[in-house]
């Protein structure tokens, strides 16, 4: 799972979550418009289309272009995945999620959802974001210290 977990990462899987459920279309054939391109929308405030003509400027789908990412190729599509790295996600994270292939946010999913979990549906997409933000705001709330009981004066 991400390596830098903080309130903006988790705020973003929960926005994309939100969007992606309640407006946005889903096509997970798209660069722009499928899991890894609704989270960049998110982070980067690039439409669908900006997404998509930046991923065609080199070949593969989301996976090979993560496989391909240099922070130096000047690439705008590379520029896009920075952003989506300084936010805190890495490479497997964004992988995993194009394929829903997180081991342990899908232990997280209720038995029944986990088993029939398709990564190119878009309800099991929103489940999948929904869980992997509760699974992070878990692991943040763990590592704050422990607030000490008030006293109550009568």
């Amino acid at each position: 799972m991400t390596s830098r977990v903080s309130l903006p990462l988790i705020q973003a899987l929960r926005d994309t979550a939100r969007r992606l459920a309640t407006e946005a279309p889903y096509q997970w054939g798209h660069m722009g418009s499928c899991n890894c391109g609704h989270l960049a929308q998110t982070i980067t405030r690039l439409t669908k289309a900006e997404i998509h003509t930046q991923a065609l400027q080199r070949y593969g789908d989301w996976e090979r272009q993560l496989v391909d990412y240099c922070p130096t190729s000047g690439l705008p599509f590379d520029q896009t995945i920075d952003e989506m790295l300084a936010m805190g996600f890495s490479r497997q994270d964004l992988t995993n999620l194009e394929k829903l292939g997180d081991p342990a946010v899908r232990r997280a999913i209720p038995f029944e959802r986990r088993n029939a979990l398709r990564h190119n549906q878009r309800d099991d997409v929103v489940l999948y974001l929904r869980t992997w933000a509760d699974l992070l705001e878990q692991q943040l709330l763990a590592t704050l210290p422990a607030v000490p009981e008030l006293a109550l004066v009568s």
